[in-house]
């Protein structure tokens, strides 16, 4: 019993390490495009089961590695001291190693999408794009996009994987609006940082252009999402009247994020991030279901 309880409790730091409940920001992305794909394909569970580990496995290789190269700068920031290396409770050794097994199981995950064989050939790339956002923001205030690019991988991906390279204007067009939206709420995120980020020589758009300005960046990429999820409602011919009527319920949720922060009080910051993205992750999710396959 105590052997049981010590492995649930290891498991439980491992799953705070990698935030895995923050699976729900690229998660439903990845399997909305396949819903869309598998519309003029062949469904099999086994591409579903792919995509499902294919995905959790990045994103934890991802979130090891980038808890790895920042340990130094979470244990100097009173925000992130807390943090599973830079207090101790987890090992360096012991998430490298967890890393690594992601990764590889990640590779080997992509064998079943066999005869399609992009997804082996575009594993490392893959791997190695989203473990470098990392290190962005210690030369770039763009890192925020790069963390939307890196996340634009899930639609992108997941499509290529049951369709290949083929009619890739809907899957394109999906991932940027996930590359704007989470560089968005990514750039409203930060906000808690400026202050440190500026002491410490890290680039992100608050600590460059303050945090009032960030706002209107914020709320510009949070348009530029709309704009391009009204295109993808368009360019797909699955998609119609329910999917448009669920866009308007989203450009009101997304008012109300914005709503939620000020450039004088950030104290509802998690509240915007972690909530209504989530809802909106899962709603479009949703939408696009019923539209695709009820309708």
């Amino acid at each position: 019993m105590l052997l049981n309880s010590n492995s649930m409790t290891t498991a439980h730091h491992y799953l705070g390490l990698v935030r895995f409940s923050h699976t729900v920001f690229a998660l439903p992305f990845a399997f909305l495009s396949a819903a869309l794909a598998w519309k003029d394909a062949s469904f099999r569970w086994v591409d579903a089961a792919g995509i499902l580990l294919c995905m959790v496995c990045a994103r934890n290789f991802a979130m090891a590695f980038n808890r790895i190269v920042d340990r130094h700068i979470d244990l100097k920031n009173p925000r992130t001291a807390a943090r599973h290396l830079p207090a101790g409770t987890l090992s360096v050794a012991g998430v490298s190693l967890f890393a690594i097994a992601n990764a590889a199981i990640f590779v080997a995950a992509t064998a079943l999408f066999m005869p399609n064989d992009w997804p082996l050939i575009l594993a490392a790339p893959v791997l190695a794009f989203v473990a470098l956002y990392s290190l962005t923001k210690r030369f770039t205030a763009l890192a925020h996009f790069w963390l939307g690019a890196a996340l634009m991988l899930a639609p992108v991906a997941a499509w290529i994987a049951i369709r290949g390279l083929t009619e890739m204007t809907v899957p394109l067009l999906l991932g940027t609006a996930v590359l704007f939206w989470v560089s968005g709420f990514d750039i409203l995120y930060a906000c808690q940082d400026a202050e440190f980020d500026r002491r410490e020589g890290l680039h992100s758009v608050p600590a460059r252009f303050g945090v009032k300005r960030r706002l209107h960046i914020a709320e510009l990429c949070h348009a530029v999402r709309l704009g391009l999820l009204v295109a993808l409602g368009m360019a797909s011919p699955h998609l119609g009247q329910v999917y448009f009527a669920g866009l308007a319920v989203i450009a009101v949720l997304l008012i109300v994020e914005h709503s939620l922060v000020r450039a004088d009080d950030l104290s509802r910051v998690n509240r915007a991030f972690f909530q209504i993205n989530g809802v909106i992750s899962l709603g479009l999710l949703a939408l696009v279901l019923v539209q695709v396959w009820l309708i």
